[in-house]
C-alpha cells in the first residue's frame, strides 16, 4: 500500500488534478441521514460508489485505475479484486466464510457500458472471480459459467487454483457445525458483497459485483450477485443499480434491473432504490425469513447523481469524485433491526 501511495503522489494526474485523488483517499468522515435524498452531485464526472466499509479502499483501487488512464470496466474489476484478495473481508473471494460443507464457494457478475456482460457462479478455488466473469464477457458467446465448467474456463486462461479456506473461516465454520442454525444476518459486522458502479468521464457506465455468497448456505446455492438484472444492471442511457443482502430477496424482484427501470421513469437513483426496497418488504413481510432479511441497493445516473437505499439499518456505502473526495455514506432505510 504505501508503494502504490507513493507512486500515485509522484504520477501526472492529466484532466482530473492532483488535488482530486488526494481527496479520494483522505476524507473518512461519515455522513448520516435517515432521509431519502438525491445526493444531488449533478455532472460529477467520474464517480465511484461500492456497498459496504470496504468499499472505501476498493474506490481506492478503482479511481487509481481510472486517474491512470484505464476504462471504467477495468476500474470496477481492479477495485473489488482489492476485496477479493483480503482475508480480513469474510464474506468475499478469499477468507470468505464457507458453505455447509466447508467449501468457499463464489459467484460475480461484470456489465460494460455497451450492455456485454459476463459472470461466474459456484466457482471454487480461484481467488478473483470477477476476473474469470470479465473473461467470460471478452473471450467467450456466453454470459455465465458454473461450477466446473467455470473453473476449467479459469485454469485454460490462466489463472491459478488455490484453497481460499483460511484457518480463521475454517475454526469459524467448526465452531458454527456445533448447533448448524442458518440465519445469514447481512449488516455492519458482516459485510457481505461487494458491488461497485463507475461513471467515467466520458458518461459511460461500468458495474461489478463479486461475493462468496450467504455463510453456511446448501451446498450449491447461488445468489443474487452473478445474475446479470438481479445482483447487478445498468443501460447506459439511463443508469446503473447493485444490490447486496439475502440473495433470493433480490433475486425474486429482478432487484437491479428495476432499479433502473425506476430511474428511467425519472425517479432519482435513491427514489427508485426506496421503491424497490419496498416491493421486497411487501413480498417478504410475512415470510419466515423477515426476521433476519437485510437487502440494499445502489444506483447512479446518468447526471451523475447517485443514492443508496436500504431494508434495515446499518447500510453503508462509500463514494468517490473530484471534488468531496472518497467517504462513507449511510444509506437511508425502512426500519430498524428490532421493528417487524
Amino acid at each position: 500500500m504505501t508503494n502504490r501511495r507513493n507512486f500515485i503522489k509522484k504520477t501526472a494526474l492529466g484532466t482530473i488534478g492532483f488535488s482530486s485523488l488526494i481527496a479520494c483517499k483522505q476524507d473518512t468522515k461519515q455522513a448520516h441521514d435517515h432521509s431519502v435524498t438525491a445526493h444531488q452531485n449533478t455532472g460529477l464526472k467520474p464517480l465511484i460508489i461500492s456497498t459496504w466499509k470496504h468499499g472505501f479502499s476498493a474506490n481506492e483501487a478503482a479511481w487509481e485505475t481510472l486517474i491512470n488512464g484505464g476504462s471504467g470496466i477495468d476500474a470496477v474489476e481492479s477495485g473489488v479484486m482489492v476485496s477479493e484478495g483480503d482475508p480480513n473481508e469474510r464474506s468475499v473471494g478469499y477468507g470468505g466464510l464457507p458453505d455447509r460443507e466447508g467449501k468457499v464457494t463464489l459467484d460475480a457478475c461484470i456489465m460494460d457500458h455497451n450492455s456485454n456482460c459476463g459472470s461466474v457462479s459456484f466457482l471454487q478455488g480461484i481467488k478473483h472471480p470477477i476476473a474469470v466473469a470479465r473473461k467470460v464477457m471478452e473471450d467467450t458467446p456466453h454470459v455465465m459459467l458454473t461450477g466446473e465448467g467455470a473453473l476449467k474456463f479459469a485454469l485454460s486462461k490462466g489463472f491459478k487454483e488455490e484453497n481460499l479456506l483460511t484457518p480463521e473461516s475454517e475454526k469459524d465454520w467448526k465452531k458454527w457445525l456445533e448447533k448448524s442454525n442458518y440465519e445469514p444476518i447481512i449488516n455492519i459486522e458482516n459485510h457481505d458483497t461487494i458491488s461497485m458502479l463507475a461513471l467515467d468521464e466520458n458518461g459511460n457506465l461500468s458495474g461489478a459485483c463479486t461475493t462468496s455468497g450467504a455463510a453456511w448456505k446448501m451446498h450449491g446455492r447461488v445468489g443474487d450477485s452473478p445474475i446479470i438484472g438481479a445482483g447487478l444492471f445498468l443501460d447506459n442511457a439511463v443508469g446503473a443499480a447493485a444490490a447486496t443482502g439475502l440473495g433470493e430477496a433480490v433475486i425474486r424482484t429482478a432487484g437491479s434491473a428495476m432499479v433502473v427501470e425506476q430511474m428511467r421513469m425519472g425517479k432519482s437513483p435513491a427514489e427508485a432504490c426506496k421503491t424497490i426496497v419496498e416491493r421486497i418488504y411487501n413480498i417478504h413481510k410475512d415470510h419466515e425469513d423477515m426476521a433476519y432479511l437485510q437487502v440494499g441497493f445502489i444506483a447512479i445516473n446518468k447526471q451523475g447523481q447517485y443514492g443508496g437505499y436500504s431494508l434495515r439499518s446499518g447500510f453503508d456505502f462509500a463514494v468517490c469524485d473530484n471534488t468531496k473526495g472518497n467517504r462513507m455514506e449511510n444509506a437511508s432505510f425502512k426500519m430498524e433491526w428490532n421493528e417487524n
